[in-house]
């Protein structure tokens, strides 16, 4: 009968016995102490649930994860888990999880909903646009702006393409605001026309912007 020959060595790298049981030991430790309200656990209740009979092993794993900044001493005897604040264990967060997954899909669903009111405007205004019966039509008169923003004072600018425009904040004095606009343009000269209140009294006049 031939005698065993002695056992190859473990390939490098290859973890023994003790760090697989301390790594499977580690990752229970920390999904208890996620689940842990307020992320806070007491130790000896971690030793018992875990069944470690070594509390040093217990100890070794708290070492490293504080050394890492994952947790911090509560007192003597608990930690708290610094990944997860006050009542954001796992389970609510998985709860959360499916609650806005649900939320996406019924936004997802109004999405599409819009989307396909849009389509159909779309299409609506180019019939419109696109009507030979309608095109001698596709303009607003002077009476017609005014009309629309009666009370109003109006101004339509005429600037080249690239003018800046800027409204700053308004300032209010005695209860009213003051509105300024600023108007920059490095391509052409910038004219502002003052649309009348009144449009049949005078045509809008035209101001040169210096």
């Amino acid at each position: 009968m031939a005698e065993a020959g002695p056992q190859a060595p473990p390939p490098p790298g290859t973890p023994s016995r003790h760090e697989k049981s301390l790594g499977l030991l580690t990752t229970k430790f920390v999904s208890l102490l996620q689940e842990a309200k307020d992320g806070v656990l007491d130790l000896k209740l971690a030793a018992d649930t875990l069944a470690v009979r070594q509390k040093r092993r217990i100890y070794d794993i708290t070492n490293v994860l504080e050394g890492i900044g994952l947790i911090e001493k509560k007192s003597k005897n608990s930690i708290q888990w610094k990944g997860v604040g006050p009542g954001c264990n796992t389970r609510e967060i998985a709860d959360k999880l499916i609650e806005l997954k649900a939320e996406i899909e019924e936004l997802q669903q109004r999405e599409q909903e819009l989307d396909k009111h849009k389509v159909w405007v779309q299409q609506s205004i180019r019939n419109v646009t696109e009507d030979v019966q309608n095109s001698c039509l596709a303009y607003v008169t002077h009476e017609d702006i005014c009309r629309c923003f009666a009370g109003d004072t109006l101004l339509a600018i005429r600037a080249p393409s690239g003018t800046s425009l800027e409204v700053p904040i308004p300032e209010g004095l005695n209860g009213q605001k003051k509105y300024q606009i600023h108007l920059k343009s490095v391509s052409g000269p910038i004219e502002v026309l003052l649309v009348n209140k009144e449009a049949w009294s005078s045509p809008p006049v035209a101001v040169p912007v210096p």
